[in-house]
């Protein structure tokens, strides 16, 4: 079991959540059950699947919780650039965002490597 509160990569997660939470609270309110439900989901599942990894038993199986967060950040991604093109989201928040995401993935990616090396 590791401890969450010392995990920069849920702390990297967690900050990101808010911030795809504060980008998103100005959708239109037809969005609310569209893109704004499914980027701020998108964006909670990458740190409870970090968090639930971290209280497994086995490296192995918190490396399969870190590849799940890391399928949700793709989502994420995904779901921001299409409100982008559509216009709810600026270019420089999009972008912002972004470099948020590839970071956390990159961390991500790190980590699944340290825990198979365990």
């Amino acid at each position: 079991m590791h401890n969450l509160k010392e995990l920069k990569i849920w702390n990297k997660a967690i900050d990101l959540t808010v911030d795809v939470y504060k980008a998103t609270a100005n959708f239109p309110s037809d969005e609310r059950f569209g893109l704004t439900s499914q980027s701020r989901r998108s964006a909670v599942s990458i740190p409870s699947n970090i968090a639930e990894g971290a209280g497994r038993n086995s490296n192995k199986e918190f490396n399969n919780f870190l590849g799940i967060a890391n399928g949700s950040s793709y989502e994420l991604q995904t779901q921001l650039v299409i409100s982008n093109k559509l216009n709810l989201l600026s270019n420089d928040l999009l972008d912002d965002l972004l470099k948020q995401i590839d970071e956390v993935q990159k961390m991500t990616f790190a980590f699944q490597r340290t825990l198979l090396n365990k």
